[in-house]
């Protein structure tokens, strides 16, 4: 089998008058389907940068970037905007709920764009995601209603909703108290346990080790790929509250 996504030479640079900003310089990397995965590295070491490629929200300037077996560099911009809609999913520091939409209302939005997702269906995946991360008993309340590590749960069941091949948690832990912050790892951590693939951007260590491998990026390039040694064994039970 393929890797899920692999990487060659890959670099990005931005230019503005004429100048060239280079970000990555030559990245390699490959990623299974099922692994959790944490980038880690210092502001402007290029993670970023590097996950907003790799979730199709920006181009590499050179280099190969294969997913599920395909190059990415044919295609164009309807084809990376169905792969965002139906195979990658997002969870940000800022959870960009609708404060005035129910959480049901928050996480029906991706269906609205999902081409192979039946309307009369939407409603029994809204539903699933939200049990998948203990907020069932939410479903009905406004996202203003909501603590912050229950807005970011909802964020985490709204990425889920489409299925995605892939999801980026880019950190997600960001703005949230340090309580807060570890019920969200868990739950990223109880995901992974059942199937999905998780890639985490962090500058924190301790969030970090809830991945199954950390890979740091300095200066565009990556300085280390390790195993990490997880803080809990996987598939734990997790009490959400």
């Amino acid at each position: 089998m393929p890797s899920l996504i692999s990487l060659s030479g890959l670099h990005k640079s931005y230019f503005n008058d004429e100048v060239e900003t280079a970000v990555l310089h030559g990245i390699d990397l490959e990623i299974d389907t099922g692994e959790f995965i944490a980038i880690m590295g210092p502001s402007g070491s290029g993670k970023s940068t590097l996950m907003h490629i790799l979730g199709f929200l920006d181009r590499p300037t050179a280099g190969t970037y294969t997913f599920l077996g395909e190059n990415t560099a044919g295609k164009n911009d309807d084809d990376l905007a169905a792969i965002r809609a139906t195979k990658v999913s997002f969870v940000f520091q800022a959870f960009h709920l609708l404060p005035r939409a129910t959480v049901l209302e928050n996480v029906l939005l991706p269906l609205l764009y999902h081409p192979g997702i039946a309307s009369i269906d939407r409603e029994k995946y809204a539903r699933k995601a939200i049990a998948s991360v203990g907020l069932s008993d939410r479903a009905g309340f406004l996202s203003s209603q909501l603590s912050g590590g229950q807005k970011q749960r909802v964020a985490i069941a709204r990425a889920l909703v489409t299925e995605p091949a892939l999801i980026f948690a880019d950190e997600p832990t960001g703005n949230l108290d340090s309580a807060s912050g570890l019920q969200v790892m868990e739950v990223l951590e109880k995901l992974n346990a059942a199937g999905h693939t998780i890639i985490l951007v962090t500058h924190e260590r301790t969030t970090a080790e809830f991945a199954d491998r950390i890979v740091h990026i300095k200066d565009g390039l990556i300085e280390s790929d390790t195993s990490s040694h997880k803080r809990r064994k996987a598939g734990a039970d997790v009490k959400l509250k």
